[in-house]
């Protein structure tokens, strides 16, 4: 089930996408970038409808995926 990004508080947002961002691991090359940045991202990508949260009900667990991938 896709979750509207609009109707959760703002700190719940940034809270899911940092264990998000924590769980993941992304590397990002050379430069060493900061969990805030990298937070950021992802928020500007949930935004731009780059990226979309899902809520799974057979694992009960919320993740965030490219949009157009396949959410359940």
């Amino acid at each position: 089930m896709i979750i509207p990004i609009n109707e959760l508080a703002q700190d719940t947002l940034f809270k899911l996408i940092e264990g998000f961002v924590l769980r993941e691991g992304t590397e990002y090359g050379a430069a060493d970038v900061s969990l805030a940045d990298k937070v950021q991202q992802v928020y500007q990508q949930l935004h731009q409808g780059e990226a979309m949260l899902v809520y799974s009900e057979l694992h009960e667990t919320v993740n965030i995926i490219p949009r157009g991938a396949d959410a359940l």
